[in-house]
């Protein structure tokens, strides 16, 4: 039997259900026994491996202190649809690199870190020097 690949969407989802969980410096054991579920559970939710249903994600918001909204920013687009906005349809989705590098640990620490020097010209050294070891684009 061939195992099914998990909605890019719910795997989105998910990543920000971590993202969040781990920005409160909450275990897994914690969401789960807030939503009365099993930590493996929660991990299948951030895998994308389980769908989050609708009820499930509006408990899983307040537990986490975040609008709904929040876990579907930055959310890749669907092959052969549009996004909406004021103006009409458009076709600019939002780049999901910074959520999925926010959704790591090391992401995490580095931009916690990183938001606590206060001096604003040695942040911008920071990131020129980050820019150079990393190279052009």
């Amino acid at each position: 039997m061939v195992k099914k690949a998990p909605n890019p969407i719910d795997k989105h989802v998910g990543s920000r259900v971590r993202m969040r969980r781990m920005m409160l410096g909450m275990s897994q054991e914690k969401l789960g026994d807030a939503l009365g579920l099993t930590f493996q559970q929660v991990q299948k939710y951030e895998k994308g491996t389980n769908r989050i249903g609708a009820s499930r994600l509006q408990q899983i918001s307040q537990i986490l202190q975040v609008p709904v909204a929040f876990f579907f920013e930055g959310a890749p687009e669907i092959p052969g649809t549009a996004t909406w906005s004021e103006n009409g349809l458009n076709e600019a989705p939002s780049p999901t690199y910074v959520s999925d590098f926010l959704a790591t640990s090391d992401g995490l620490a580095l931009t916690k870190a990183f938001m606590r020097i206060e001096d604003a010209k040695l942040r911008r050294r920071i990131v020129d020097l980050v820019e150079q070891i990393a190279g052009e684009e």
